[in-house]
């Protein structure tokens, strides 16, 4: 039996279905405005989305892989769970933040979350090869 790491399983199994909502939310927007290809001219709302999307996929997989790296370690328990929960909320609050209106702020929580996550996790990596953490 191979190794089984179930907070990268579980984190990749949500980066898949945000990722899938995510697409879902482009494909409304081009039936919307009748667009098949390209986008909508700078900084329109099929633009949003279309980097809303290409944003998270951008970002996630630095995240995926350092959240794997780190499990593998065993130094992630309990925390690393955590981690992930905060990150995919993030970015869920930035997918809706990206659509302006009400639900802007959530694109800034968003992209404050993801730095300091990332950040974090990449502190910790370099904590675990030096032996510190």
């Amino acid at each position: 039996m191979g190794i089984i790491l179930p907070v990268t399983l579980t984190a990749a199994a949500a980066a898949a279905i945000i990722n899938l909502w995510l697409s879902i939310r482009v494909g409304q927007m081009r039936l919307k405005h009748k667009i098949s290809i390209g986008d909508d001219g700078a900084g329109g709302p099929l633009t949003a989305r279309m980097r809303a999307q290409l944003n998270f996929v951008e970002n996630t997989a630095f995240f995926l892989v350092l959240v794997a790296a780190i499990e593998l370690s065993g130094k992630g328990e309990p925390w690393l769970a955590w981690v992930v929960a905060v990150y995919m909320l993030g970015r869920i609050a930035h997918g809706l933040g990206m659509d302006g209106g009400a639900l802007g702020k959530g694109r800034s929580i968003g992209v404050i979350i993801t730095m300091l996550t990332l950040l974090g996790l990449a502190i910790a990596a370099v904590l675990i090869t030096l032996g510190v953490l």
